[in-house]
């Protein structure tokens, strides 16, 4: 997206279905008829989901997607700019990493190198090299994390750009253009996404019906959806009463019948009692033969709790971004590399794990390069643990549902993870609920 595509363009873009394009900073009334609007197009599937286990709500999954088949449940590393931070695109598809799908931003790509140019490679898998599957994001958690450099109409969001700080639009039109020209196999609908923790409920409300309104622009614009994904983003805040915001959404994204489903507006600073509450609230309700991806998470407590509570796809930066401060994250919870008490540690770092890393290199190895270097080959070298040690851990949680021990997985990792047996409350609500006895 180049600068020139500025808040002035919105009268040449698509128009709005509510009609007459708001002020900036004008407030609607949340109608419960725009989410349920029956002037939508339906699209076309370009995957396959097939449950292969389950232990209640935990379910393992074979997801069929254009570049290749999805183990779920699953991690997925984020690449913001078409790269994992660190890795190669051969690191990622390795015997020992095996990564089957990957994040890629669009608000990043589009702005640097530009979608035109992805497309000009033939789409992102060709530009970077990467055979196997792509999800993009739309856009839309920039809303959140850029809230001080951006602006919210019907029409879209005005950002500026961390490139050169010029006024940037990106409606929903637009962000489906730029994930078409991306190519990825799975791209989100553009969301108006509110911080979790907002105290204003007539925002959130807005922005729930918004969302529907702007998932049909979506899904009128998408220009591939026999190769691509589209996948519907459920809002409504923490408000998981009954017939209440969530249930609001979710009724209008079922009706839609899309490809699969994300559940949106969480890991923003919530407390983990509202968070597991959403997760199991919307999990529940999303239809059995879809996906279902929990956005923004990817502490190991969380995708252990939310895979119990029936999700199947989570992504997150945390992985990648603490190995570059030198935290290595080992079952029992985190290694601080950087510490003095690695100075003459011999030890690897996870002795259990069969990470290229591990099998090679000592702790003390380790603190030597991170603390001679920022963001050199020590930290290459936990980005590559913790990425490999992610999606390990699903895996194996994976294997425990079709094997039928997911309840002692649990216990297990519960007890490495908390030797003292104190687990947090809102951990040992979620997994009750989800039908685990922990020991």
């Amino acid at each position: 997206m180049s600068s020139s595509a500025s808040a002035s363009s919105a009268s040449s873009s698509s128009s709005s279905s509510a009609g007459e394009l708001p002020n900036a900073h004008k407030r609607h009334k949340p109608s419960t008829a725009s989410t349920a609007s029956a002037s939508f197009r339906r699209l076309p599937s370009a995957l396959s989901l097939r449950v292969v286990g389950r232990h209640n709500r935990a379910r393992a999954t074979v997801l069929t997607l254009p570049h290749g088949d999805v183990l779920t449940p699953v991690f997925m590393p984020v690449g913001t700019q078409g790269t994992i931070k660190g890795l190669t695109p051969e690191q990622m598809a390795s015997a020992g990493v095996d990564c089957r799908i990957l994040l890629a931003n669009t608000y990043h790509l589009a702005l640097r190198p530009g979608s035109e140019l992805v497309a000009a490679a033939g789409d992102v898998h060709e530009f970077m090299q990467w055979p196997r599957n792509v999800l993009t994001d739309s856009g839309g958690f920039q809303m959140v994390s850029l809230s001080k450099l951006c602006s919210i109409t019907e029409e879209g969001v005005t950002f500026e750009s961390f490139v050169d700080g010029a006024p940037m639009l990106l409606t929903p039109e637009m962000s489906i253009a730029h994930q078409n020209r991306i190519g990825s196999d799975i791209m989100m609908a553009l969301d108006d996404v509110v911080s979790s923790v907002s105290d204003d409920p007539e925002r959130f409300a807005e922005a729930t019906d918004r969302t529907v309104r702007w998932l049909d622009r979506c899904m009128a614009a998408h220009a591939h959806p026999e190769r691509q994904n589209l996948f519907g983003i459920v809002q409504g805040g923490l408000d998981c009463s009954e017939g209440g915001m969530r249930d609001r959404c979710l009724d209008a994204l079922i009706a839609r019948d899309l490809p699969g489903y994300a559940i949106g507006g969480l890991a923003g600073g919530e407390s983990k009692d509202d968070f597991w509450r959403v997760v199991a609230k919307c999990a529940a309700r999303l239809p059995d033969h879809k996906p279902r991806y929990v956005m923004g998470v990817g502490y190991p407590l969380d995708l252990v709790v939310c895979s119990a509570l029936g999700a199947d796809m989570f992504d997150c930066v945390w992985p990648t971004r603490t190995a570059r401060f030198g935290t290595a994250i080992v079952p029992s919870g985190l290694l601080k590399l950087k510490a003095a008490a690695c100075e003459f540690d011999e030890r690897p770092i996870d002795e259990s794990c069969q990470c290229y890393v591990c099998q090679r290199y000592s702790r003390a190895y380790l603190r030597l390069l991170l603390k001679k270097e920022e963001g050199g080959v020590g930290a290459q070298l936990v980005t590559l643990h913790n990425v490999t040690y992610m999606l390990t851990l699903m895996r194996t949680l994976r294997q425990s549902i079709i094997d039928g021990n997911f309840e002692q997985f649990v216990q297990q990792f519960m007890i490495n993870q908390f030797p003292d047996k104190q687990y947090p409350a809102w951990a040992v609500d979620a997994l009750t609920e989800a039908g685990i006895r922990l020991l």
